[in-house]
């Protein structure tokens, strides 16, 4: 199935969205949840799969929405349509601060491998599908970089990455990464885990035990400031569960909360 041929435009720079322009019965697929703002004109349907195979049969969808469930996405997809005349909109962002990627797949091999939570949207006819690294060192130490999601197709795709983005252009080289950092990157590209220094760099360097190694000839997309990476940041400052204080601004907090009354 050749995908739908959408126009787009990335608004924005550290809290990015791409606003999908799509012509009379046009279809862009994307995460549940990630829709912005849709003009007058376009529905939108929740279905279980992706949509890429128009004869697949319940048992494929509900196979193809389990492997989704396996990265920690939803079983379903939504489906946006433009059901009216002339162009319409839909637009979508990224639940974090980060910045959005396009992805022309008819150049960059009909294929991308991207982390299990970057995929954001694309045009109809676009396969989402998840895929296990098949080394041991992967599947025992890769942390987020084990499991991971293809995308197949000849359209658009839009992939979500943390701060800022890196692109490398490998040629028979290796770059050695954090494995939270990597956000896809094309065929090509040959993916391990490995581990980190000597002894003493894994238990003290704070980089990881291991990290995750690209070779080969292709792209790398890499992004600045993982989820995870935040969100650990986050919980090691806020306030404990009793109510005490501790890190940055406890002085303050406590002062706001007598201001507050608590």
């Amino acid at each position: 199935m050749r995908c739908h041929e959408v126009d787009y435009e990335i608004i924005g720079h550290d809290m990015q969205i791409v606003e999908v322009e799509l012509d009379p019965s046009e279809t862009v697929i994307a995460e549940a949840g990630s829709m912005t703002y849709m003009e007058e004109g376009v529905d939108f349907e929740t279905r279980m799969g992706d949509g890429a195979k128009a004869d697949e049969g319940l048992l494929g969808k509900v196979f193809s929405a389990g492997k989704r469930m396996l990265t920690g996405e939803s079983m379903f997809t939504t489906h946006f349509s433009n059901r009216g005349q002339g162009k319409k909109r839909v637009a979508f962002s990224a639940p974090y601060p980060g910045s959005i990627v396009a992805l022309n797949m008819a150049e960059l091999g009909e294929k991308i491998t991207c982390q299990k939570d970057a995929f954001l949207c694309a045009a109809l006819g676009t396969s989402i599908s998840i895929t296990f690294n098949k080394r041991l060192g992967a599947g025992l130490f890769g942390g987020e970089g084990f499991i991971l999601q293809t995308l197949a197709g000849d359209g658009m795709a839009f992939i979500q990455a943390g701060g800022t983005v890196i692109k490398k252009e490998l040629k028979g080289e290796t770059l050695r990464v954090d494995t939270g950092c990597l956000v896809g990157f094309t065929p090509g590209i040959k993916y391990d885990i490995q581990r980190a220094g000597n002894l003493k760099s894994m238990i003290f360097g704070g980089e990881g035990v291991f990290l995750a190694t690209l070779s080969g000839t292709g792209t790398v997309w890499l992004q600045s400031l993982p989820f995870s990476r935040m969100a650990d940041r986050i919980l090691a400052h806020a306030p404990s569960v009793g109510g005490s204080d501790k890190g940055e601004g406890s002085v303050l907090g406590g002062i706001g909360r007598i201001l507050d009354g608590d």
